[in-house]
């Protein structure tokens, strides 16, 4: 099989000694708030209230540490505080056990809609356009309105999407039709696709990431020298996206911008990802402290490609196959992203 394999040591050498220093911390104040877990289960209001404090430092020093950083940019700690109630009640409904996996669709696509407001922020780009929309109304004369909406042109029209197959597909959609909307004459990115796993027998400490490129549909000439867009709902180690750019560079194929957008992210994959591609830019909807021994964000929803994309129940989905099983609304409203899939698959 025609593989490449990056090992988890490679991913802690791009780590500096303060980033060190502030993993450290957090997964300290992290495994105080583990410690009370029995007795928020028991209904413990003491635990209850301790836990609150203890997460309310880790976002502290979370935001103090991505602000430090200049290239991890996290919603909830950059926008204004009126928009946090809403993105800590759709995180929350992200992480719950009970969300059906119907839910968690509409939660996801929701999240990506903020993410992309935010990413492609007129105070980011520093300009707007006007447009002028024709309505319905038609008494007495045919009406037109006139929106002041961010100027994304220069940013979007070199961006394809590439896409860290599985969890990542459905996200990839949304963002590519947030591009479709905003952009003055409809662009619709390329799409370029990548098979990249986890080895899930294996530690965190011990983790490989395979890409395998006999299942994966890209071309190098697309890339080189565009802006690269991945949006993976998590960022845990950073692995995936690091083995994927370090395979490019290696080939000579070299980014103009990096964007890497997430719904949850764990700082060591934030911190991660910064230090090794100098052109990255990670944004996150939340930042989550810490991972388990087995690679997992804590706290955590999940797995995030299961509860987007369901369980495959007769052998592992293909691209196709995921798209089909999304259904007829999904299909259709991302109906030109599909076509571009399509085409990159089927040539």
């Amino acid at each position: 099989m025609n593989k490449i394999v990056l090992h988890r040591s490679e991913l802690d050498g791009f780590l500096t000694e303060d980033d060190r220093n502030g993993i450290s911390s957090i997964e300290s104040m992290f495994q105080r708030a583990l410690s009370l877990s029995e007795g928020i289960g028991n209904g413990d209001r003491d635990a209850e209230a301790a836990l609150v404090e203890i997460h309310r430092e880790i976002g502290h020093r979370l935001s103090g540490i991505a602000s430090a950083n200049g290239r991890i940019h996290v919603y909830s700690f950059e926008t204004p505080p009126e928009m946090h109630d809403e993105v800590s009640r759709l995180i929350a409904k992200l992480r719950s056990p009970e969300t059906s996996h119907e839910e968690f669709v509409y939660y996801t696509q929701r999240a990506y809609e903020l993410m992309s407001s935010h990413v492609f922020s007129s105070r980011r780009l520093g300009k707007k356009r006007s447009i002028i929309q024709r309505t319905p109304v038609d008494l007495p004369v045919q009406n037109y309105a006139v929106h002041r909406i961010p100027d994304v042109d220069d940013l979007i029209h070199d961006a394809v999407m590439c896409v860290m197959l599985r969890g990542a597909l459905l996200p990839s959609m949304i963002i590519s039709k947030a591009i479709e909307d905003s952009s003055s004459d409809g662009y619709i990115t390329p799409f370029e696709l990548f098979r990249i796993k986890r080895d899930e027998s294996r530690s965190e400490s011990d983790m490989d990431y395979v890409l395998d490129l006999d299942r994966s549909f890209f071309s190098l000439e697309k890339l080189d020298g565009k802006d690269w867009i991945f949006a993976d709902p998590m960022n845990a180690t950073g692995g995936s996206l690091i083995t994927i750019t370090k395979f490019l560079k290696d080939k000579g194929v070299r980014p103009k911008r990096i964007i890497f957008i997430n719904v949850l992210a764990a700082l060591k994959g934030a911190l991660r990802v910064t230090r090794a591609i100098e052109e990255a830019e990670v944004y996150t909807l939340w930042m989550d402290p810490m991972l388990n021994d087995k690679a997992y964000i804590l706290p955590g929803l999940g797995d995030a490609g299961d509860r987007l994309n369901g369980r495959d129940t007769d052998g592992e989905r293909g691209m196709i196959r995921l798209i089909a099983d999304y259904g007829t609304a999904i299909v259709n409203l991302y109906r030109n992203q599909v076509k571009e899939i399509e085409g990159t698959v089927l040539g």
